[in-house]
């Protein structure tokens, strides 16, 4: 079985395999009589409150305003995976899924840059709205 690992944030940072906690449950779903025994389905927890040394208080904010769905009433980030048949499988999609939440989380919107409009663009703005206008006036009663 694969254990757990480090979660890689980028390419210098991580947090350590020590602030997740496993569970593990019967899971539900097809499989015969092997569900009823065996228990595959994981529960994987981050304590957010000790990855504060490591994330830093902005971005430990951040995580919780971002994922506050799925955090639990501790205040842990929780992710569920019973996806597959064996427990090492969902580790490690449970892994994979809170390293992509965790990364997705913590990246920053680029600032937008407004722009000008072309002179080019602004001309033919213009002239579509007077040729539309034109159209308009067409419609209405002649004139003497």
């Amino acid at each position: 079985m694969a254990g757990l690992r480090d979660i890689k944030i980028s390419s210098r940072r991580y947090l350590p395999a020590r602030l997740l906690s496993v569970r593990f449950a019967r899971s539900g779903g097809p499989g015969g009589q092997n569900v009823n025994k065996v228990e595959s389905k994981v529960d994987l927890r981050l304590a957010l409150d000790e990855a504060d040394g490591f994330l830093g208080e902005s971005d430990t904010r951040r995580l919780r305003e971002k994922l506050a769905n799925r955090l639990d009433a501790d205040g842990n980030l929780q992710i569920l995976s019973d996806e597959f048949r064996d427990q090492s499988r969902n580790l490690d999609a449970a892994l994979e899924r809170m390293e992509s939440l965790i990364q997705g989380a913590l990246k920053r919107p680029k600032k937008r840059r407004p722009t000008k409009r072309t002179k080019g663009s602004n001309e033919r703005r213009l002239k579509e709205k007077k040729n539309r206008s034109r159209i308009k006036a067409m419609r209405g009663k002649p004139t003497d």
